[in-house]
């Protein structure tokens, strides 16, 4: 399976800084809490001297939100999300290893990162886009809902969206959850600094990974020169013990 951005949506934000990793053998049983909590506290420590609307990271997708259409304060990148509700909570809620390690990133750095569940993607093309109208998204609560046509999402080969508006909500179709095996992580920055922000979060995440599981994870970069990502054949997964 490849992973990629439309040509059009480099052209149309030529800021944008992309990165992917994909790992095997990431299940439920291992524990992240302390290393979530040492980037929640990163993160903490950040908002004590300003709130998330004044960082930079969360500006810049305030920025590109609106261009898309969208009211900024009324759909908010997944990251400004997870600070303000971390400066409002002191905490973010426990979900699952994975998802609570990337949360804790995503913070720690104010730049959305998204965990998708690779073996809920139907290949052979995950591509971010700008939505036709009939693509299919699956909410966390069920149902099913049609991306705005030129809503920027995550669609796959069977026209399914993972996400909607960008970087503001992940589909449930493709949740990390207790059956996932194989992940596909996105992380995006439009900041100014974001082509060095990227890296330094992929090799964080990926020693992290690798920290807590037996996998090697493989990461790449993504700019409008090199805008694609092919994701390596799947790992056999053991049976039961």
């Amino acid at each position: 399976m490849r992973f990629r951005h439309a040509p059009a949506l480099w052209e149309q934000f030529p800021e944008l800084t992309a990165g992917v990793l994909h790992a095997d053998g990431v299940d439920a049983r291992a524990d992240t809490g302390s290393a979530a909590g040492a980037y929640l506290a990163r993160a903490a420590d950040r908002l004590a001297g300003s709130t998330e609307g004044e960082f930079p990271e969360v500006l810049a997708w305030r920025r590109v939100f609106a261009r898309t259409g969208l009211k900024p304060t009324q759909y908010r990148c997944a990251s400004e999300s997870l600070l303000r509700r971390l400066r409002k909570e002191g905490s973010l809620p426990r979900i699952h290893p994975v998802v609570d390690l990337c949360n804790a990133v995503s913070v720690a750095y104010a730049v959305p990162v998204a965990a998708l569940d690779a073996d809920r993607i139907t290949g052979p093309l995950l591509e971010v886009r700008h939505a036709r109208g009939d693509e299919i998204y699956t909410p966390f609560g069920g149902g099913t809902e049609h991306p705005a046509p030129g809503e920027v999402t995550f669609v796959d080969s069977a026209a399914r969206a993972h996400a909607r508006r960008w970087t503001h909500r992940q589909s449930g179709h493709s949740v990390v959850g207790p059956h996932t095996w194989r992940i596909l992580v996105v992380t995006e920055a439009v900041h100014e600094g974001g082509a060095d922000t990227v890296p330094d979060l992929l090799r964080t995440l990926a020693a992290e990974l690798a920290a807590h599981w037996p996998t090697d994870p493989a990461t790449a970069v993504l700019t409008a020169a090199r805008p694609e990502f092919a994701l390596p054949g799947p790992e056999p997964r053991p049976g039961p013990a």
